[in-house]
Formats: C-alpha cells, structure tokens, sequence
C-alpha cells in the first residue's frame, strides 16, 4: 500500500471508531448490564462518569505524546491498552461488592482510549489539508459517536445473547480491522530538539497568551456549563425498564442507532456552524438539546416514546458535538493547536461528567422526568446567561472574526 503525506479526511473515523467502541462499550452497554445486577442507578452513574472523567486529564499526557515516541507508535500503544483493558472489564464480575474494582478498570479503559485520540488530534492538526480540516473535524465526532453506537449496541446485543466475555472478545477484533487504517496513514516523528519540560513550558505560555483574550476566555467557561452535555446518553439503557422498554429494542435504539443519528448530526452541525458561525451554532443546539429532553420529559413513559426521544436527542448531541469542534478550532488559533485543543476538548468533558453524576441522583431521589427536566432546565438557563454574555461582548467589540 502506498502511503500519502496528506491523510484524507475520511481516515479519521475509522482511527478513532476503537476508541469510540470502548466508550460506547462503558457509557451504553454496561449500564444496562449492571442494574440488571443490582447496582443502584446512582452508583452506576458514578461509575460512568469516573470512566468519563479520563477525558478531563488527557491534556496532561499529551506532551508525552508529542515528545517522546512517534504519532503511529503512541496509536498502537493505546490501541493495546484498550483492547486488553475492554477484555479485562467483560472477564470481571459485575456484583456490587466489587463496585471499586470495576470503576478502576473502567476508568484505565477510558484512559486506554485517549492515548488513541492523541496521536489523532495531532494527525488532523499536521497531516490534513488546511482546506479540509473542518471535513476532518466532522468525520472525527461522527467516529466517535458510531463507535459509541457499535459499542454500545452490538456489546449489549452480544452481552445478553451469549456473555459480556464473548462481547469483549467480539468488539475487540471489529477494533482492530479498522486500526489497520492507520497504515495508509504517513508517520510523524516528534521534535527531537524540544525535551517534555520544554513541551510542558511552551503550552502553559500559550494557554496564558489564550486567556488573556476575552472571547476565547468566554468560550473556554462556556465549554464547562452544562449546555448540550448529552449526560443522558450515558444511563440511557440503566433507565429503559421506566419505559418498558425491553433489552433487545435498548441495544438497537441505544447502539448502531444512536451511533448513526448522532453522526448524522454531526453533519448537519458542521454545515450549520459554517452558515451561521460558530457561536449562534453552539448556542442554537444547545437550546435543541435541551429542547429534546424536555420534549421527552413530559411524553407519555411508553417503548415508543423511549425510541424516538433517543434517536432526537441522539440527533442533538450530533448538531452540538460538531459545533463544539468548530468552535474549538476557532479559540485555539493556529499555535500549538494540537495541545490546545487537547485542553479545551478536556475542559469541554467537565459537563459531562458532572451531569451524568447528577441525573443519577436525580432519577434515584425523584424519577426519569425530573431527571430530564433538570437537564434541559440546566440547559436552557446557561443558553439564555451565554447569549446575553456574548450580545453585551458584541456590542464591545470583543469578539473578533479569526484569533491568530
């Protein structure tokens, strides 16, 4: 095979679809698998947002990436370490007592999967055309949230079909055909002349120099409220039996379904930030998500409203996922772009993890409706404090058409 010095744009999602198989594998699947056994919803949630929670500290190891072994090197390591670590997870028994050790294993498997997106980040950044970074930034959330979709719904399918065991094994190999796209892919080594120390310094200098830009400070606390956070998503199948709905039609809906509605939103998203820009975006699908979840919030708790309240919410995380990345791409300038975006992506997962953690108590203190109408009413306050905010910022002159 001959390889290229430009990635296509296209590659990108089938390189992050492992990592995508393995979150959807936690945040999808094994909810469902643990209430069945017992586990309270609230300490399923906690465990979900532990293992979610690896996103906020990958900024931490990405100089380790870009200084130290080069980008196909690091995607194979983290290949490995989550493939091993998904196969630990189905090999351990899900029972309350062990509770603590099933939260460590899902956590190093979410820590696994960013060593994967890393060395990705710094592809998109180094080897795609400038003009097709936004069609990258697209393929990027849209393999993610399949393989969320593949993860979650073949891994519950499998899981309660034969056992968590053979799901393991299964979405494992499925992991490993699409890694072997990265060897259409051209290497890239790292800067020999430059030590971690000096990786770490030139990031804290630039992340300063960012913030003492208005706007960019403005988006930075805009990514950590809970607009558009799609915590629902991740205890889907932990509350499915509130609407009746049985294990086969959760793993559908939940699964490859999700998966593909949300890419689909991702699309739709990128063409929305282009012709509304990237702040009216955000801020737009943000308030549809939050619309999404009301709407389901105050239907009727039956299997046909739990289908097609997942697939619209699904479609809402899609819109806001790909207008986050847009608008990620807009605060990070050009410098340091692949470590700023690093930070600003683990700064965006803040939301997610408290609010997973907090429609967990929710549920358990009330019900599923009030569940979703605390995140829609979350929402929707932040949408209307941020568009104020931003209108009053405007009218200042503090928000510029491109940051250098």
């Amino acid at each position: 095979m001959q390889l290229q010095h430009y990635t296509k744009p296209g590659n990108i999602l089938f390189l992050v679809l492992p990592s995508g198989i393995s979150s959807g594998f936690v945040t999808v699947a094994l909810p469902f698998l643990l209430t069945k056994n017992g586990f309270p919803v609230a300490t399923t949630a906690g465990i979900i947002a532990l293992g979610v929670s690896s996103n906020l500290w990958r900024f931490l190891w990405g100089p380790v990436v870009d200084l130290s072994l080069s980008l196909k090197k690091w995607y194979w390591i983290g290949f490995a370490a989550t493939a091993a670590s998904l196969i630990l997870l189905c090999f351990t028994p899900f029972t309350v007592k062990g509770a603590l050790l099933l939260s460590v294993i899902v956590f190093i498997s979410q820590v696994a999967g960013t060593f994967m997106l890393l060395p990705v980040n710094s592809f998109m950044v180094k080897s795609i055309e400038a003009n097709k970074k936004g069609q990258a930034s697209g393929w990027y959330q849209a393999g993610s949230l399949l393989g969320t979709g593949i993860g979650g719904g073949a891994g519950l399918w499998l899981a309660e079909h034969y056992k968590a065991q053979v799901a393991g094994l299964v979405l494992c190999g499925m992991s490993f055909i699409f890694a072997l796209v990265i060897f259409f892919i051209k290497d890239i080594n790292h800067n020999k002349n430059k030590t971690i120390l000096q990786g770490i310094t030139g990031m804290g200098k630039d992340i300063f120099e960012m913030l003492k830009i208005p706007v960019a400070l403005y988006a930075i606390v805009l990514f950590m409220t809970p607009i558009g956070s799609g915590a629902s998503a991740n205890i889907w199948s932990a509350i499915a039996t509130d609407w009746k709905t049985g294990a086969d039609t959760v793993a559908l809906v939940t699964g490859i379904l999700s998966g593909l509605v949300s890419a689909l939103g991702c699309i739709a998203g990128g063409y929305i930030a282009d012709k509304w820009g990237v702040w009216k975006a955000y801020l737009g699908c943000g308030a549809f998500c939050a619309l999404a979840a009301f709407v389901m919030a105050v239907m009727p708790f039956i299997p046909a409203v739990y289908i097609s309240g997942v697939l619209i919410y699904a479609f809402s995380t899609g819109l806001i996922y790909a207008a986050f990345t847009a608008l990620i791409l807009f605060v990070i300038g050009k410098k340091h772009a692949a470590t700023k975006y690093s930070l600003l992506a683990s700064l965006g997962n803040i939301s997610v993890v408290y609010m997973t953690a907090s429609n967990g108590w929710v549920h358990d203190a009330f019900n599923s409706k009030y569940m979703l109408l605390w995140e829609a009413f979350a929402g929707i306050l932040f949408v209307i404090l941020f568009s104020i905010i931003l209108k009053r910022m405007k009218k200042k002159n503090m928000v510029p058409e491109v940051i250098q």
